[in-house]
């Protein structure tokens, strides 16, 4: 392979060589070669970033909000203009379906867009006082530095999520990439600086959670944390920022549950359940985690949905043929073994994969076959613990009432998918499934102008829309008092 290019820290503006002298390597999925190195960053260049993007959002708020938003706009397009360069280091670090990876750099620049559109949307509010002669005016105004941490599962489009809402509202940010896939994430640093966004208004730091993160989190200089992770680090992240009462967004884990009634449309809710299991390895926080299929139409559904698992294609993400690609790490892969050993030993059989796939091109990269586990029980450690990969248990159900116990069975609440044509069993579950997402009738993905948001260990706050723009803004309330 080439040479391996070294990534710097993006810091007001400029590129900058890691005080530690040590760097990270990305590792490929595919081939466990490595195919970039980042800084290793420190806590003291953490506060360096913090303390440039609190200079620069003072001047950055100041600017009127469509300004700011045409600086996002000619993000956008840059990004767009750089899809199949950043696509392809998407794939690289992540292992993502070449093909998956350039809708992703497309959802980036559309996440941006969004927010972008949301510029002459920032509205306060003018109330009537219960004084003579005076008014109650509430003024939307930024937070301040913005603290973006991102998951390595969408890397680039969870990056755009959050740098679009936070700079249009007149926040300046700091964004730490996981380090797993930071290398596409750095690349926003250059195009910030091909368009003129002002220096220190977006910074990208790479290095490790427990030294840089913590820096970031615990800092007083950061106003709002947005995080999209694990459960457990969302809660250290929250305990970290309370000494400052910081405000804190979370998006975490997902066990999400796929319901099937018997009157569903089968073949709709067979290619539904297939891909919202399998999209990017199972790799989605929304992804179908535990499969419900009524009793009366279990073996039909099982029949064709066992006949589509097995045509998927694993193999080489760069090659338009794959349907699949690998598990982001090791680590993740013997997760994948251990999960596939433990419902063995509680009673599930293996009706697909189950295991490592076979041949010379799987010897290197982290790879697992499509997995379905059948004669699972609503008990097993699969039923509850998070896979966030190509591993799906499948249950029978026979009521309504036993189904949406089993659903709401769950320490997570991020998203569900029902299918039915009952309008009634439709508002039922609107009514009682414990889901801050629910999708009827297909499978996951949300849209910009939704809310993305979870209940119980699946966070706070929420993204997307109106109510996630929200989010980056803070209220201020004058009282008026006037004379006639």
């Amino acid at each position: 392979m080439g040479q391996v290019k070294e990534y710097q820290l993006f810091i007001n503006g400029e590129w900058k060589t890691s005080a530690s002298g040590e760097t990270i390597d990305i590792i490929s999925p595919s081939t466990e070669e490595v195919v970039a190195k980042v800084q290793n960053g420190t806590a003291e260049e953490a506060i360096e970033a913090l303390k440039a993007a609190e200079a620069a959002q003072k001047e950055w708020k100041k600017l009127p909000a469509r300004t700011r938003a045409d600086y996002m706009y000619a993000l956008a397009d840059e990004i767009d203009a750089n899809n199949e360069r950043l696509a392809v280091l998407l794939t690289k670090e992540q292992g993502k379906l070449l093909k998956v990876a350039r809708f992703e750099v497309q959802v980036t620049a559309s996440f941006i867009r969004y927010a972008a559109e949301g510029a002459r949307r920032i509205e306060g509010d003018i109330i009537p006082s219960d004084n003579p002669n005076e008014q109650i005016w509430i003024q939307k105004i930024p937070k301040g530095v913005v603290v973006a941490i991102t998951a390595w599962n969408f890397p680039l489009a969870l990056a755009g999520r959050k740098l679009g809402p936070a700079l249009v509202a007149g926040n300046s940010i700091v964004i730490k990439p996981t380090s797993e896939t930071p290398i596409a994430t750095l690349e926003l640093g250059d195009l910030a600086n091909k368009v003129g966004i002002p220096k220190g208004v977006i910074n990208i730091l790479t290095g490790p959670g427990r030294a840089m993160g913590n820096a970031l989190v615990e800092s007083p200089i950061t106003k709002m944390i947005t995080m999209t992770g694990s459960t457990p680090v969302g809660q250290s992240i929250a305990r970290a920022a309370a000494n400052n009462l910081t405000h804190v967004q979370l998006e975490l884990g997902g066990k999400a549950p796929f319901i099937a009634f018997a009157d569903a449309n089968i073949d709709a809710a067979v290619d539904a359940a297939l891909h919202s299991r399998f999209d990017n390895c199972g790799q989605v926080c929304t992804c179908n985690e535990r499969m419900y299929i009524h009793e009366d139409i279990y073996d039909v559904f099982m029949e064709k949905f066992l006949a589509k698992v097995a045509q998927i294609k694993v193999g080489d993400p760069m090659l338009e043929e794959t349907d699949m690609g690998p598990k982001v790490n090791a680590s993740e892969l013997k997760h994948m073994e251990h999960l596939v050993e433990v419902s063995v030993k509680e009673g599930a059989t293996i009706a697909a994969g189950g295991k490592k796939p076979e041949g010379k091109e799987f010897e290197k990269g982290y790879w697992f076959e499509p997995t379905v586990l059948t004669n699972v029980t609503q008990n097993m450690t699969i039923v509850h613990e998070e896979s966030f990969g190509p591993i799906l248990p499948v249950l029978k159900f026979k009521t309504f009432d036993e189904v949406i116990g089993y659903a709401n069975d769950c320490e997570y609440g991020l998203a569900a998918m029902v299918f039915t044509n009952d309008m009634n069993t439709i508002m039922k579950c609107n009514d009682e499934l414990e889901y801050g997402e629910i999708y009827v009738n297909r499978g996951h993905g949300e849209q910009h102008q939704g809310f993305h948001n979870g209940y119980k260990l699946s966070g706070s706050g929420g993204e997307d829309g109106k109510y996630g723009f929200e989010q980056y803004l803070e209220k201020k309330t004058f009282y008026i008092k006037h004379t006639v």
